[in-house]
């Protein structure tokens, strides 16, 4: 069997541009997440096939759309 490179993979730290763009950010109802801003929460609704979400911290409700760049699954 021939052997093959493993792909290569692109470092976020480094200074030259990915061949690819990172995959989109997907959440489901339930999903725990966590925010810059406002914290932990949990995700109780998905808008538009995965264009928002609506997460709850606890004291408030948050409607965010894509591409969520403050938003990170736990």
């Amino acid at each position: 069997m021939p052997k093959t490179p493993a792909p290569r993979r692109h470092l976020p730290t480094s200074p030259f541009r990915s061949e690819e763009p990172p995959p989109a950010k997907r959440f489901t109802v339930g999903d725990r997440v966590s925010h810059d801003q406002y914290g932990l929460g949990r995700v109780i609704e998905v808008e538009n096939d995965g264009d928002a979400v609506v997460v709850d911290f606890g004291e408030r409700r948050v409607r965010t759309s894509a591409p969520f760049s403050k938003l990170f699954l736990l």
